[in-house]
């Protein structure tokens, strides 16, 4: 019988990870997984975060515990010989023609892309994200000021959304509008309230999730000095 915590500590040994990263990646606080193969606190994995962790580090989820669906490739890249280092892996992420607005909300008619940026695999796995879910968009209005401004680049992580929610920063969908704003969850109710850091922008209460798209979670954001 496979020793899962044995297993997962071994992996995210291989691969460079840390608990807290991939913690966060589940949605969980950030002890979570360290308690999981230390202190055997949950006894198992729940079967979304089993799953979820296999598909991130490239393994099958068998060796945590699941039904093998057959091996995942190593996205890890291996040295031609003993003596030789590894090239960092990198993700490469699509720029899109698309903007979300920290303002009234910006219509959506294209999401061509428009071009490509490449990061290294570590860094994206160390924000929390998803690589393969990852996509960079343009922040259009000041309502998000001065955390999110007009004309910044954001990291949207489109595999972190509703089912996973909890406080932070989004872009959502609102009757085909994009806009970029900050969530704060009620546990009890899983209603939300829309904020903008703007306080000039006026905040959306017990906001019903039926009627927004969650389209992503706001991971990383980058802006040109001025």
């Amino acid at each position: 019988m496979i020793d899962v915590r044995a297993e997962l500590e071994q992996i995210i040994r291989e691969q460079g990870e840390d608990y807290a990263s991939l913690s966060r990646l589940l949605g969980r606080n950030a002890a979570y997984i360290q308690q999981f193969i230390r202190r055997g606190v949950p006894r198992k994995l729940d079967e979304d975060d089993r799953r979820t962790l296999a598909r991130y580090l490239g393994v099958d989820e068998a060796r945590l515990g699941g039904r093998s669906e057959g091996a995942a490739p190593s996205r890890i890249p291996q040295p031609r010989d003993a003596r030789a280092r590894p090239e960092p892996a990198m993700v490469i992420i699509p720029r899109l023609a698309v903007g979300a607005s920290a303002g009234p909300g910006a219509h959506a008619e294209s999401e061509e892309e428009t071009g490509r940026i490449a990061f290294d695999e570590r860094w994206v796995r160390r924000l929390g994200a998803n690589p393969r879910g990852l996509s960079m968009i343009a922040v259009q209005g000041e309502s998000m000021a001065p955390t999110l401004n007009d004309g910044d680049d954001i990291l949207v992580d489109g595999t972190d959304g509703a089912d996973r929610m909890r406080d932070g920063i989004y872009v959502l969908r609102v009757e085909e509008a994009l806009i970029v704003k900050r969530l704060a969850v009620n546990p009890a109710t899983r209603s939300y309230r829309i904020r903008s850091d703007n306080p000039a922008w006026p905040d959306w209460a017990d906001c019903d999730p039926a009627l927004v798209e969650i389209v992503g979670r706001v991971v990383w954001a980058g802006r040109k000095l001025r």
